[in-house]
């Protein structure tokens, strides 16, 4: 039995569109908010192990590379949301009937909607 045939692909392959340079980076967002979630995930061990261990974590995190790496971090994450926002009329398309619901509609209801509404709840349960 012959060999499947795999055609050789450049590394580059993604820089010939447009719409691939952004699904890549879109992609590359993800490690961001990935390593982001592993970092938060160090911050609540750190409370675990007590509080000499949470404060000198703490400590660190005023450093001017912690704070670059959470802007960068908040970046990607954003950029990463508003992408996916954008996608979901593609991905889900709605009809109601036989007419089908306006993509910006579907974004900003099933997506920019609810995120502003929980940012704002979010800032109104935390401001003095």
């Amino acid at each position: 039995m012959p060999k499947p045939y795999y055609p050789r692909q450049p590394a580059n392959w993604f820089v010939k569109r447009p719409a691939y340079i952004q699904f890549m980076l879109r992609e590359l967002t993800a490690v961001f908010v990935g390593a982001y979630l592993i970092f938060l995930l160090v911050w609540l061990n750190k409370l675990r192990l007590g509080q000499e261990a949470f404060i000198a974590f703490l400590g660190l995190l005023k450093h001017p590379l912690s704070i670059i790496l959470h802007t960068v971090a908040l970046i990607a994450a954003l950029w990463h949301s508003v992408t996916w926002f954008n996608l979901t009329p593609k991905v889900m398309p709605l009809f109601i009937g036989e007419k089908r619901v306006p993509g910006a509609l579907l974004a900003f209801g099933m997506g920019y909607l609810p995120w502003i509404v929980i940012t704002l709840l979010i800032l109104w349960s935390i401001w003095p």
